[in-house]
């Protein structure tokens, strides 16, 4: 060996000392997958059709095999259930519906033994009309409590104090005759809106999160956590025009979608409360904060809120859309990396509030390899990543008929939208008439399609959308620049998408054919190595040119000449 190579040598393992040693330091959330867990729908262990934290712990072994960092549990509080338990009436208390405090903290244990870490839903920004706070606040104008929420005089007229709209539909304020006023409510009537311009609101919230940390949490989901704080002039928002009518987490079609939302939610204030957050959560080492953003800008917000101090991860809806073209895709992730700096996202392409990514991505009869691709797409961008229950199925949205509707957002909207009841139907573990979820009456129908999609049947088919999930999920662990690395997006012809990533002297070129038909693209200059991966359908190396057939993955190696 010449002098020459030696000292490259040595420099290439110094590199790889240096990269290794950044991967030792990483949280364990940057680049961690996080499986999420709708309680009611996930499994019952009592029969009364209703998932419940038995059943979740009864599967732990099942979420292990996933490969998966972590788990996030929709709400379990206390709650009447108006909105599925975002309605919370008692932070501290676990509804009966899913068992007991006691049931929480074995779950808990059980989780850690398993390797995987727990996150909670926190609903800060409103609670339950049935909470005590509400209760008292609603009383009179100077009780304790009077000034918890956001109560505000009528117009001479009558009317509500300005034009502000709740999401679910109609006006977000609700008359109260106790009190003369109405009350904010940017959600259900259900679900009014605390005031946290009132700092013992604030503390009060602290105080919530700091009771399950204390338990041994190892983060918190933030619902809706850009709406915590409302303009105090209480101004009009200003209209919308029809061209501009889209938005995220509703449609065209709802009112909503007629107002620039610049008063009723993402104040600046908030900045300053995710800050006492952030103090509070750093006092518990490795726990993290993931906040769900949904603004007029929401790229804007989510680099904004998970800046140096704030929030730890933040996640949009800019993928929970109808469009799954590589230019849709590739804006996105190219406007957000624009404004994020020090910022870290955390991807998903499904939850419990929109249609399946299945089914909105893949349209009615989606493939194994096209379904392996949604996957691999959302693990390989810059960031974490949120799968929801039943996605590494390749579930589709259920079709349920207005009867069995249980969602207030889908009756209200029925037919255009029929809310979000689809995508939460119980998970299926068999392909028995109640798919292993229950031994009762299932609170949502579980379609035969979904059965014959279980969990089960999958196991025993090497080429299962379930299968191929774990692959790759396990081949991704093994790619330090997929999971830490920076991305740098390509510049490809439809329905090509295409970017690299790199962490330290680690180079990988990710491509992906967006359609049906085969697709090839020239490597750029350098010296390149098709890597092996598992899961979806891989691309083969033809001289300087990948070729790939309809929904399938490349990944390409830069090689170092040593």
């Amino acid at each position: 060996m010449s002098q020459e190579t030696g000292t490259r040598v040595a420099d290439a393992a110094a590199d790889a000392q240096a990269v290794n040693a950044a991967v030792a330091a990483a949280p364990w959330w940057r680049g961690a997958l996080i499986y999420q867990i709708y309680p009611r729908s996930f499994a019952d262990s009592n029969g009364d059709g209703v998932g419940d934290l038995p059943g979740i712990m009864a599967h732990l072994d099942y979420i292990a095999s996933l490969g998966v960092d972590a788990v996030w549990i929709a709400p379990f509080f206390k709650s009447p259930m108006a909105d599925f338990g975002y309605d919370i009436a008692d932070y501290h208390a676990v509804d009966p519906l899913f068992g007991t405090l006691e049931d929480f903290d074995r779950l808990l244990a059980a989780a850690h033994a398993c390797g995987l870490r727990v996150i909670i839903d926190q609903v800060l920004s409103h609670t339950s009309i049935e909470h005590a706070w509400f209760r008292e606040s609603r009383q009179s104008r100077d009780n304790p409590k009077s000034d918890w929420y956001v109560w505000a005089d009528a117009k001479p007229d009558g009317t509500p104090p300005n034009n502000w709209l709740s999401i679910f539909g109609g006006p977000a304020w609700t008359w109260d005759p106790r009190r003369q006023q109405y009350y904010l409510h940017n959600f259900l009537d259900a679900q009014p809106d605390l005031n946290f311009h009132n700092p013992e609101v604030r503390a009060a919230a602290l105080d919530n999160v700091r009771f399950w940390l204390d338990r041994g949490v190892d983060g918190v989901r933030l619902d809706a956590i850009n709406f915590c704080f409302h303009d105090k002039q209480l101004r009009d928002n200003p209209p919308k025009p029809v061209h501009a009518r889209t938005g995220r987490g509703f449609s065209p079609d709802n009112p909503y979608a007629y107002q620039y939302h610049w008063h009723n939610n993402t104040q600046p204030e908030n900045l300053t409360f995710l800050e006492q957050l952030r103090e509070l959560l750093d006092r518990y080492p490795g726990s993290a904060a993931l906040g769900e953003i949904s603004s007029e800008d929401s790229l804007s917000t989510m680099a904004e809120y998970t800046q140096p101090g704030r929030l730890h991860m933040g996640y949009s809806f800019e993928l929970l859309t109808d469009d799954f073209s590589a230019a849709h895709i590739r804006a996105t992730v190219e406007n957000l990396e624009r404004v994020l700096g020090a910022g870290w996202p955390c991807w998903a392409i499904s939850n419990h509030d929109v249609a399946r990514v299945a089914t909105r991505w893949g349209g009615a009869q989606p493939g194994a390899a096209q379904i392996a691709q949604m996957s691999a797409l959302a693990l390989s961008l810059r960031g974490s990543v949120c799968v929801y229950q039943g996605e590494e199925l390749g579930l589709p949205e259920a079709e349920l008929p207005y009867a069995a509707l249980r969602d207030p957002y889908g009756i209200a909207f029925w037919p255009n939208f029929k809310g979000r009841d689809g995508c939460r139907t119980p998970m299926p573990w068999n392909d028995s008439p109640q798919a292993g979820f229950t031994s009762g009456t299932p609170w949502l129908p579980i379609p035969a399609q979904h059965r014959m999609l279980a969990v089960a049947r999958q196991e025993r088919d090497a080429g299962s959308p379930l299968q191929r999930f774990r692959r790759f999920v396990a081949w991704r662990r093994q790619q330090s620049a997929l999971c830490w690395g920076t991305v740098h997006l390509l510049d490809l012809p439809a329905p090509l998408l295409g970017f690299t990533r790199r962490f330290g002297d680690d180079e990988v070129l990710a491509l992906f054919n967006l359609g049906a038909a085969p697709g090839a693209h020239p490597l750029p200059p350098g010296s390149w190595q098709l890597l092996a991966h598992a899961g979806p359908e891989a691309g083969t190396l033809h001289g300087r040119e990948v070729h790939l057939v309809g929904y399938g993955v490349a990944f390409v190696r830069c090689v170092k000449n040593l």
